[in-house]
C-alpha cells in the first residue's frame, strides 16, 4: 500500500496477507514505514533458503524494502558477482538479489532477472514505488488506486480485503464476451488493473506509470540461412539448461504429466539431471478421447519416474467448480481448470511445494490447430488449393477434442477491421468470434446498449503493439497476439499459477524460460511447424527423451470432459441449478430468460453441438460464482 494521504495501517496489511495464505502459508509479515506513507506484507512459501528467508527484505542501510513473488534463476553467481563489488546478503533466498540489482542499476535491473516473479520494491532515497513482472505473465500482480491509495497484491481478492470496492468493470465483461480478446492490463473488476507481462510499474507522489521492459521482437524477415541439425542441437542445449536451473530447490521438485510432448519433454531432461527419481503427477479422466493415463504412464516408466495418477470424475469437478473459481478470479471455458485444482490439491497432500510444468510450449512453437491453420491459410505459397483444403479437412479430423475451443466448422462473422489491420484473420479470433455470436444472444438488451457500435476485436488491437506487428510472418503475428490475451490471462491463470497456489504448490515453467524463448522466436517458421507436424523442433531435440509414441503423436490439448457431455451427470446438473436460480438473476448483465430457453434446447442437441456450446456455459456459471463470492 502506497499512500499520498492517511497514513498506511498495518491491519489492512494483515487482512491483505491473510487473504493470501494459500500462496504463502509458512509465514506472514508486514513492514510499514515510520512515516506511514509506504507498507508491504507478504506471504511466504518458503522453497529457497527455509531458514533465514522470510520477507519484506531491505538492504544494508534499511532505505530499499521488497517483497517478491516466484523464483530468481542462478541467483548463486549472481549473489558473487554483487558481493565482488562491496553488496552484503543477509539471507541466501534468491529473492534478495533484486534489492541489490536495483541498487547497482535502477530499474534496469529487470534485465538481469531470469524467472518467474513479480516484485514491489521500495525506494524511500527517492520516494518512488517500483513493482515489476515477468516477461510473459507467469506470476500475477494487480493494482487499485482509491481514495488517494495505490493498492498491490498477487490477487484482486487482496485488494478487496484491503479495502478496495468489489464490482464487476461493465467494459471488461463486454470485450470478454464479445470477443474474448481481453489485453493483458484489464481485468473482469472496475478500477483493478494487472500490471502487463514484461513491464513495470514506477509511482511516486501524484504520479504513476507503466513501462515495457521486453518483448518478443519475431523477426522481420525469414531467416534463410542456418543449419537444421546444428539449430536443433543449439536449442537442446537451452531447453536442457531452462530444466536443469529450474530443478535448484530446498525442497523436493516434481512434474506434472500429461501424454502431451510438452511436459513429456520436461520430465525426460529432468529424469535426467535429477539425482533421485522424479515423481509425476497425471490426471487421468473417464471419457478415453480425453484421457492420457497410459500414454503418460509409459512415459513415466521410460523416465524412471515415480507415477502417481490422479483420477478426476464430474461429481469432483462439481464439488470444486466454486473453490476453483475463487482462487483463478475470472471465467472457465472448460472444466480442465477445476483438473488442474484438483492436482495440484493432490500434490501439496503428497507434501510436495514445486513441480516442473509443461505450460508456454504451444504458444512459442504453434502447437495449437488454429496455429497450423493460420500456416495453411496464410503462408504456404504455391500450393494448390485442392492441397490446402485437403490437409485443412485433415486437421479437423484428426483435432476433434479442439472442435469449438481452438477451431470451429461454423462460418465466422466478417472481421474486416481486422483483415484491414493485419491483412489477414487469426483462425483464433475467428473461433472467439462464433463463440461470442452465440454468447452476446444471451446478454441483456439493455447491457448491450451501452456498448452499441463497438468492434470490440478493433479495439482489442488497438492496445497491441503495432510495432511488433509489422511485417512478421502471419504466423508469428497469431503467436503474437495469442501471448497479449489468452496466455497470461487464461492458459497461466486457469490452467497454471492459480490453481496451482491454490495448494501452495509453485509451478515452473522451463518453456517461458526468456532465454529459450528469444532463440525460438528468431526461427523460421518451418521449424516451429513442419508441414500438418507442430513443434517440429521440440520434438527432434527432445527425441532422446521420448518414447516412440509421444515423438509421433500430434498435440492433443488439455482439457477435460465438457460439462454438457452428460446431461445426467453432477457437474451439467450444478450448471443447470445454476443458470436456472437466483445466483444467474443477481448478475447483472445476462438475460435469465434466453439462457433459460437456451438451456431448454440442450437436450435436443447432438453431444458434438453440445460440446462446442461447453465455452458458454462454463463463463456463464464462472460469472454466477464470482458475483456471490466477491459480492460484486
Amino acid at each position: 500500500m502506497f499512500s499520498t494521504g492517511k497514513p498506511v495501517t498495518k491491519e489492512s496489511l494483515v487482512r491483505g496477507t491473510r487473504s493470501l495464505i494459500h500462496r504463502g502459508p509458512d509465514s506472514q509479515t508486514q513492514w510499514v514505514a515510520a512515516h506511514g506513507r509506504i507498507g508491504l506484507g507478504h506471504s511466504r512459501l518458503s522453497i529457497i533458503d527455509l531458514t533465514t528467508g522470510d520477507q519484506p527484505l531491505s538492504n544494508e542501510d534499511g532505505r530499499i524494502h521488497a517483497v517478491v513473488n516466484g523464483e530468481l534463476y542462478q541467483h548463486d553467481r549472481i549473489m558473487k558477482e554483487l558481493e565482488a563489488k562491496g553488496h552484503r546478503f543477509r539471507t541466501q533466498s534468491d529473492s534478495e538479489i533484486l534489492i541489490h540489482l536495483y541498487e547497482e542499476y535502477g530499474t534496469q535491473c529487470l534485465n538481469q532477472l531470469r524467472g518467474e516473479f513479480a516484485f514491489v520494491l521500495w525506494d524511500e532515497a527517492n520516494g518512488q514505488l517500483f513493482a515489476g513482472r515477468d516477461r510473459f505473465g507467469i506470476k500475477p500482480l494487480f493494482y487499485a488506486e482509491q481514495d488517494g491509495t495505490l493498492y498491490l497484491a498477487s490477487e484482486a481478492k487482496a485488494l478487496f480485503a484491503m479495502g478496495v470496492t468489489a464490482a464487476w468493470d461493465e467494459e471488461s465483461v463486454f470485450q470478454t464476451h464479445a470477443s474474448n480478446l481481453l489485453n493483458t492490463s484489464r481485468t473482469l473488476y472496475k478500477n483493478v488493473s494487472a500490471v502487463p507481462p514484461g513491464h513495470y510499474l514506477i509511482a511516486s507522489r501524484g504520479q504513476r506509470q507503466i513501462l515495457n521492459y521486453w518483448d518478443f521482437d519475431y523477426p522481420r524477415a525469414p531467416i534463410d540461412e542456418f543449419n537444421e541439425s546444428e539449430m536443433i542441437e543449439r536449442f537442446r542445449d537451452k531447453l536442457e539448461e531452462a530444466v536443469k536451473i529450474r530443478l535448484r530447490a530446498d525442497v523436493p521438485v516434481g512434474c506434472y504429466l500429461s501424454g502431451g510432448l510438452d511436459s513429456c519433454s520436461v520430465l525426460g531432461i529432468a529424469a535426467t539431471y535429477s539425482t533421485q527419481p522424479i515423481q509425476a503427477f497425471t490426471l487421468t479422466f473417464e471419457q478415453a478421447e480425453y484421457d492420457e493415463g497410459e500414454i503418460a504412464r509409459a512415459m513415466a516408466a521410460h523416465a524412471g519416474a515415480h507415477f502417481h495418477p490422479i483420477a478426476v470424475g464430474p461429481s469432483d469437478l462439481a464439488e470444486n467448480f466454486a473453490g476453483a473459481v475463487w482462487h483463478c478470479e475470472t471465467f472457465f471455458h472448460n472444466p480442465h481448470g477445476i483438473a488442474k485444482y484438483l492436482l495440484s490439491r493432490f500434490v501439496h497432500n503428497s507434501d510436495y511445494k514445486v513441480v516442473l510444468t509443461g505450460e508456454g510450449s504451444d504458444e512459442i512453437f504453434g502447437g495449437y490447430v488454429h496455429f497450423r491453420r493460420d500456416l495453411l491459410m496464410y503462408q504456404r505459397p504455391g500450393e494448390t488449393p485442392e492441397s490446402i483444403q485437403e490437409q485443412l479437412d485433415e486437421l479437423k479430423r484428426t483435432n476433434l477434442v479442439s472442435h469449438g475451443m481452438l477451431i470451429t466448422d461454423a462460418k465466422a462473422p466478417d472481421l474486416a477491421s481486422v483483415r484491414r489491420a493485419l491483412g489477414y484473420v487469426p483462425s483464433f479470433f475467428e473461433v472467439q468470434a462464433v463463440t461470442a455470436q452465440k454468447m452476446l444472444g444471451l446478454l441483456k438488451p439493455e447491457f448491450l446498449r451501452k456498448f452499441e457500435g463497438r468492434d470490440p476485436f478493433r479495439a482489442f488491437l488497438n492496445t497491441v503493439d503495432n510495432r511488433q506487428l509489422q511485417g512478421r510472418d502471419p504466423v508469428n503475428q497469431s503467436l503474437y497476439l495469442w501471448s497479449k490475451t489468452s496466455l497470461p490471462n487464461y492458459i497461466l491463470t486457469v490452467l497454471g499459477d492459480r490453481m496451482e497456489m491454490a495448494h501452495s504448490i509453485e509451478g515452473r515453467v522451463p518453456f517461458l524460460d526468456h532465454e529459450l524463448v528469444e532463440l525460438v522466436a528468431q526461427l523460421p517458421v518451418h521449424l516451429k511447424i513442419r508441414g500438418l507436424t507442430e513443434k517440429y523442433i521440440l520434438r527432434e531435440a527432445a527425441r532422446p527423451f521420448l518414447t516412440d509414441t509421444v515423438y509421433r503423436r500430434q498435440k492433443h490439448p488439455f482439457l477435460a470432459p465438457p460439462a454438457a457431455g452428460k446431461q445426467d451427470g453432477p457437474l451439467f446438473e450444478l450448471i443447470q441449478e445454476t443458470l436456472r436460480g437466483p445466483m444467474l438473476a443477481a448478475v447483472g448483465f445476462y438475460d435469465q430468460k434466453k439462457v433459460i430457453e437456451w438451456l431448454d434446447d440442450l437436450p435436443s442437441m447432438s453431444p458434438q453441438v453440445r460440446a462446442t456450446l461447453d465455452p458458454l456455459l462454463m463463463s456463464l456459471t464462472s460469472a454466477c460464482f464470482l458475483q456471490q463470492q466477491f459480492g460484486l
